[in-house]
């Protein structure tokens, strides 16, 4: 199950996750959409881009564990590690570490 949560992270956090999206989830960042229609204002986006990647993470980790509890640890834990991350509390390769042990976690408590 590990090895199936591992797999899923990086699938959502790597490859699944634009450029777009990386940007657009941290709210000190500007809105990277150049393609408003005239006359339209740049609005705030980053919770809605920040949810749907969480949102992203939760479909993986449902559908390694098929377990709904998984998912909904997978979206919380993500939304607050991501968000911490845009804060600059912590950097990448912190944040990745506390990712996997959420992944851990969960599959400790799945299987236990």
């Amino acid at each position: 199950m590990l090895f199936k949560l591992l797999i899923s992270h990086a699938l959502c956090d790597f490859a699944l996750q634009t450029p777009r999206m990386a940007a657009n989830k941290n709210r000190h960042n500007r809105p990277t959409d150049n393609a408003l229609p005239p006359g339209q204002r740049p609005q705030t986006i980053w919770p809605y881009v920040l949810i749907s990647h969480a949102l992203i993470h939760a479909g993986g980790a449902w559908i390694a564990t098929d377990r709904v509890e998984a998912a909904a640890g997978m979206f919380a834990s993500h939304v607050l590690l991501d968000a911490a991350k845009c804060e600059s509390w912590w950097g990448v390769h912190l944040d990745q570490l506390l990712h996997v042990v959420v992944l851990i976690a969960i599959t400790t408590l799945l299987t236990v």
